[in-house]
């Protein structure tokens, strides 16, 4: 006789997931162990995972590379910067190295073939005509004559950063007397894409050291006004919209042109670096009040005020680092108009002096109509600023949308 299963014997089989109702059919009794036994061989999910996690630079840095322009404009700076860096080895000459034979000499072409029964490169050499009425020269490139030059050929000694004694050059002609203008010359015939290159450490330099010193008295100033408030906000936020409010070329000329005359270069130099750089932390400082404003309240800042850290330090140390990316962007955007404020200085002839050598001290030579019509390539350090400051725009813009966390 069979025995009969009860309904609470079911019902505890059920809750222990141990048995089937004794009327369930026996194949499905076997489908069903079978489900199981498959279900047995299948693998974990959760075991062997791998988590990737991306730190904040990593995922500035992948977005960054994305922006074609960005990355241009970041490789243009870097070739500019090393040009500002090794500028004696580049240089052909020395910047004041002048040849009155040659005055407003056209550019020579680089070409490369047999010269003096040797393969090598070799510039052609001018021939000059004078015109009987105005006795004024004229200089014809001369494809007959032809002047070898050398990759890092002697030339004239130099220190390099001024501590390492050195006469190697890049590129120079192997006999010294001959001419070799590759962009031309002014009108003493020095060669201008020595003093291009010159330039460029003077006139990138400022931007360097103008955006540092401004980045410190934005980040501090701004800093200060927007973590305290109240009156010390007012007060700072009155002074920045005081200098604001002051129109920038005239404040500038106002003040470049109280630097004395007898003033040394070196002192001119930085008399007008700190003067850009007391006018250019405004905009700075308002952005760091804005952070510090909606900074202020959190809990990590709230956490390192209870734990006993000095204010100072939880602005350098807490605050500050929760937006360097944006401060980095910042910076970037701010150089550009730093070069061009030296340059208008230095082109209205109220900024940097000779013999100092900047973009602008250069452009000031080409103020006259002779330089439009007999000597374009003197306009050579215009190309260069307005190269300089796209490369610097285009990398700042790509900075900026890389380190937006909403973007």
């Amino acid at each position: 006789m069979t025995p009969t299963k009860t309904t609470s014997d079911v019902t505890d089989s059920r809750d222990a997931g141990l048995a089937i109702p004794a009327d369930d059919p026996p194949t499905s009794r076997r489908h069903d162990d079978r489900d199981i036994d498959r279900a047995d061989d299948l693998p974990v999910a959760n075991e062997d995972r791998t988590v990737l996690v991306a730190g904040q630079w990593k995922l500035i840095w992948w977005k960054f590379r994305k922006h074609k322009l960005a990355m241009l404009g970041g490789i243009i700076t870097l070739f500019i910067y090393f040009v500002a860096v090794f500028v004696e080895i580049l240089a052909p000459f020395p910047p004041d190295q002048y040849n009155s034979t040659y005055p407003y000499a056209p550019p020579q072409s680089l070409h490369l073939g047999q010269v003096e029964g040797e393969f090598g490169l070799y510039v052609n050499g001018y021939a000059v005509s004078f015109d009987p009425e105005t006795l004024a020269r004229t200089f014809v490139i001369d494809e007959e004559v032809r002047h070898p030059v050398s990759l890092f050929a002697k030339g004239a000694p130099y220190r390099l950063w001024g501590l390492i004694p050195m006469e190697r050059h890049l590129i120079a002609p192997d006999d010294p007397s001959h001419p070799m203008y590759l962009l031309g010359a002014d009108r003493l015939g020095r060669d201008m894409l020595s003093r291009l290159i010159h330039g460029t450490r003077i006139s990138m330099s400022i931007g360097l050291i103008g955006v540092a010193i401004s980045l410190f008295l934005g980040v501090l100033l701004g800093g200060i006004s927007g973590y305290y408030g109240g009156a010390t906000d007012n007060l700072i936020q009155r002074v920045i919209e005081f200098l604001n409010s002051i129109p920038k070329i005239p404040l500038w000329m106002g003040l470049a042109a109280a630097i004395p005359l007898s003033l040394p270069p070196l002192h001119v130099y930085f008399l007008i670096t700190l003067i850009l750089s007391l006018i250019g932390w405004t905009g700075l400082a308002r952005v760091v009040r804005g952070r510090f404003f909606s900074l202020k309240t959190e809990d990590f800042v709230t956490a390192a005020r209870l734990d006993g850290n000095s204010e100072l330090r939880i602005i350098m140390r807490h605050m500050v680092p929760s937006f360097t990316s944006h401060i980095i962007a910042s910076i970037s955007l701010a150089i550009p108009s730093m070069i061009l404020a030296e340059t208008s200085l230095s082109f209205l002839g109220i900024g940097l002096r000779p013999p100092v050598v900047s973009w602008g001290v250069l452009l000031e030579e080409a103020q006259n109509v002779r330089s439009i019509a007999q000597a374009p390539w003197l306009f050579w350090p215009g190309a260069a600023v307005v190269v300089a400051v796209l490369a610097m725009n285009f990398l700042g813009d790509g900075l900026r949308d890389a380190a937006d966390p909403y973007a």
